[in-house]
C-alpha cells in the first residue's frame, strides 16, 4: 500500500502565539528572540518582520538594524510548549502514527483512515481547520508518499498553504526546485554541485550515481535517492530526541578562561538534568564554540554512557582544553547524544564514583523539582549570575 504521509508546519510559531495573545501586536512586524541590545540570536519572526529581510538565526543585532520599529519579545518556552502539546493532541485525533519533530512541526501517517475522515487532501484541511478553531493559528502543510517530499511540500505556500504531490509525480515536482532544498544539502556540498553546473534538483537528476559518487563520496548516491523523492523511512511516534545541549551567547566577547569554564559546567549540568528527566544516559558529549568573528567549530569526544553532569563537563573542558583561544569567544555550548537507557554501560566496573555522583544527582533532582534549582548548585557555581543557563 502506498504510505500517505502529511508534514504540518505551524507559520511563525512563536510570533503567531504571541500574536494570538496580545491582539495588539497583529499586522506588526513581531521578533521572538534575544534582546535586541544584546548578542544572541532570533528565534521566530512574524512574516511581516520577514519584508524586511529578518529571519530565525539571524544576529539579534542585524534584525534591530534591518527592522529597528519591530516588536522584540523574549522567548516563553513554557508557553509554545502548552500550545505545541495542544496541537499534538489533535494530530493524534487523526491517526495513532504522528511523529513530531519540533514544537511546531510533526509528520502524520493517514495511510488507510479514509472511510474516517475521507480524501488524504480533504482530512489535511480538516487538521488545519482544527488548529485554527482551538488554536487561533494557522499551520502549513504538505501531502505525499513519504516523509521528504511531504516536508518540502510543506514549506512551498506558506502561511497557511496546503501542498499535495501525488505518487509517482515526485521527480516531476522537485525538478524545478533549488539543490538547498535536498536534505543535506549544506553550503559546502551546494558549492560542489555548482561546480559541476547543477543549480537544481532536475539538473541532479540527470548526473550518473558514479560522478556524484566521484564528487562527494558516498553521500553522492544518496542525494540521488533523495533527488527523484525516495525515502522508505516510516512515521516513527515517540522517538527519543537525538541530541539534547545548552548553549550560551556572551554579553561581550569573553576571553576570560574562568568565565567560560563555569558557564561550560552550568551547562553540562542542564544536559544532565534533562538526560535524567528523560531516563537517558549519552555516550557523546560536543563541545561548540563560535568565535567573535562568527567561525564555529564542534568538537566530539565519546565514552561510557553518562547522565552525570561533571562528568559531561569533564569531557566537554578536555576538549575545551584542546583550542587555543585564539581571539575572544561569543559563543560556547556543549551537547550530548548517542544514547542508551540510564544505568547502562560499564560504569559499575570502571567508576563507582560516577555511580555515586550520578545517585546523588537524581536525589538533587528531587530536591529543586520541590525548592527551585537553585536549592542546590556545584559550589564552583556558587554566586553566579545565570549559573543555570
Amino acid at each position: 500500500m502506498t504510505r500517505v504521509i502529511a508534514h504540518v508546519d505551524m507559520d511563525a510559531f512563536y510570533a503567531s502565539v504571541e500574536q494570538r495573545d496580545q491582539p495588539e501586536l497583529r499586522g506588526l512586524p513581531v521578533i521572538v528572540g534575544a534582546d535586541p541590545r544584546g548578542r544572541g540570536v532570533v528565534s521566530a519572526c512574524s512574516y511581516e518582520a520577514r519584508v524586511f529581510g529578518v529571519h530565525s538565526a539571524m544576529p539579534i543585532s542585524k534584525a534591530y538594524r534591518l527592522c529597528p520599529h519591530g516588536v522584540y519579545l523574549p522567548v516563553d518556552m513554557d508557553k509554545y510548549a502548552r500550545v505545541s502539546s495542544e496541537i499534538m493532541v489533535i494530530l493524534a485525533d487523526f491517526s495513532p502514527l504522528v511523529e513530531p519533530v519540533s514544537v511546531d512541526e510533526a509528520f502524520v501517517d493517514l495511510t488507510g483512515t479514509e472511510t474516517l475522515w475521507g480524501p488524504p487532501p480533504e482530512a489535511v484541511r480538516r487538521i488545519k481547520a482544527r488548529i485554527r478553531s482551538e488554536t487561533g493559528l494557522t499551520a502549513s502543510a504538505g501531502l505525499a508518499a513519504n516523509k521528504f517530499i511531504a516536508k518540502v511540500a510543506s514549506e512551498l505556500e506558506k502561511p497557511d498553504g496546503l501542498v499535495v504531490v501525488p505518487p509517482g509525480r515526485e521527480p516531476e515536482f522537485l525538478a524545478p526546485l533549488p539543490i538547498e532544498r535536498l536534505w543535506g544539502v549544506g553550503k559546502a556540498t551546494a558549492k560542489e554541485l555548482q561546480a559541476l553546473g547543477i543549480a537544481t534538483i532536475g539538473q541532479l537528476q540527470r548526473v550518473t550515481p558514479r560522478a556524484l559518487a566521484a564528487r562527494l563520496g558516498p553521500h553522492g548516491p544518496d542525494l540521488l535517492e533523495l533527488a527523484f523523492g525516495r525515502d522508505a523511512r516510516p512515521v516513527e511516534p515517540f522517538s527519543p530526541p537525538k541530541s539534547m545541549g545548552a548553549e550560551t551567547t556572551f554579553g561581550r566577547d569573553c576571553r576570560d578562561v574562568a568565565r567560560i569554564e563555569e558557564t561550560l559546567r552550568a551547562q553540562s549540568e542542564r544536559v544532565a538534568r534533562e538526560l535524567r528527566a528523560e531516563g537517558l544516559a549519552a555516550c557523546r558529549v560536543t563541545l561548540k564554540l563560535r568565535w567573535a568573528d562568527f567561525r564555529t567549530l564542534t568538537r566530539s569526544r565519546t565514552g561510557d554512557p553518562t547522565q552525570d553532569g561533571l562528568e559531561i563537563y569533564r569531557r566537554a573542558a578536555t576538549l575545551l582544553a584542546r583550542e587555543r583561544l585564539i581571539q575572544p569567544v561569543r559563543l560556547i555550548g556543549v551537547s550530548a547524544s548517542t544514547f542508551r537507557p540510564q544505568a547502562s554501560g560499564q560504569l559499575p566496573l570502571l567508576d563507582p564514583a560516577a555511580v555515586r555522583r550520578e545517585r546523588v544527582a537524581r536525589a538533587v533532582d528531587r530536591i529543586t523539582g520541590r525548592f527551585g534549582r537553585s536549592a542546590i548548585v556545584p559550589a564552583r557555581l556558587l554566586g553566579r549570575d545565570g549559573a543555570d543557563e
